[in-house]
């Protein structure tokens, strides 16, 4: 694999916020930060956060958090307050109201601010977390939360229990003999006509580059070869950290979809590519959050 050549990280990798790990352990963290009004605190409604404009996110006091959240520290904003995650189990209705209403991760993760972008997927991926996981998976008895939200203790049988993150590898596809084609794929549970990159769960002893070769063979019939790391990205859907590349297909010819997770695949033309990031076409390609839009986006830039 070659390093990265671009300046720039993925939309969800660019955080600037100071996650203060060290001072996870600190007795009282939580409590003391909950007692101070100057505290930051991100709610977090199922994926959705509130908004104070479509590009920037509404932050709270502790006091003006609704009752049963689940809470974390999520480390230390610019001027030394702390930053905390209030986590709620998706509901119908908002918790409150927000100057700019409320939004998923992916719908806005890719137009905020780098420390906003990253706030928000921290706290969306420990969130889950804290919501979804609070039995012990040895002895099924009910955990407590310690080190400020970053890890859980099991009172039975003395296990520590940490968030958990899945690797999984996603790839650009382009053609050896026409460097202006990218190979794309529609997943069987997208409507209309939308296309993105191959992606897949690393199995259990698998290598990145085995992964990424199994993966576009089973859901695009193409063998790859120079498969080249571009970056990474945490997407907590669930709890994924999301390995980019971009590769080469050893023959344009076999590619095919598998018919059951990719329905179609289908060779793009640059133009069409920069149609379809244009918004000047029917093409739907991955939204900026998402670090298959900074792949594409990536490679159609190349050319320029």
């Amino acid at each position: 694999m070659t390093a990265p050549d671009s300046t720039q990280p993925p939309a969800l990798a660019r955080s600037g916020l100071n996650r203060a790990a060290e001072e996870r352990a600190r007795p009282g963290l939580l409590d003391a930060a909950r007692a101070d009004a100057a505290t930051l605190v991100l709610v977090i409604n199922g994926d959705a956060a509130p908004l104070a404009a479509p590009d920037a996110l509404h932050w709270t006091s502790p006091s003006h958090v609704p009752s049963g959240a689940e809470w974390a520290f999520l480390g230390r904003g610019h001027d030394g307050e702390a930053v905390l995650a209030a986590v709620f189990l998706r509901t119908d209705e908002e918790l409150f109201a927000a100057p700019g209403g409320w939004a998923a991760l992916r719908t806005v993760g890719g137009t905020l601010p780098a420390w906003e972008a990253g706030a928000f997927v921290e706290a969306l991926s420990l969130g889950r977390w804290l919501i979804e996981a609070p039995f012990c998976p040895a002895c099924g008895a009910r955990t407590e939360i310690r080190t400020a939200g970053w890890s859980r203790h099991c009172p039975s049988c003395g296990r520590e229990h940490f968030p958990r993150t899945d690797p999984a590898v996603i790839v650009a596809i382009t053609s050896a003999h026409h460097p202006d084609r990218l190979l794309l794929g529609s997943n069987a549970l997208w409507a209309g006509n939308r296309f993105s990159c191959f992606a897949g769960f690393v199995e259990a002893g698998e290598s990145l580059e085995a992964a990424v070769a199994r993966e576009v063979r089973e859901e695009a019939g193409v063998d790859v070869v120079d498969v080249q790391y571009r970056g990474s990205q945490a997407w907590p859907y669930p709890r994924s950290l999301m390995l980019g590349f971009l590769a080469i297909a050893a023959d344009d010819a076999t590619a095919e979809a598998d018919g059951e997770e990719i329905v179609a695949v289908r060779w793009f033309e640059r133009a069409e590519i920069g149609a379809g990031l244009a918004g000047t076409s029917d093409l739907l390609l991955p939204g900026a959050a998402s670090i298959a839009h900074r792949l594409i986006t990536d490679w159609y830039a190349s050319s320029e």
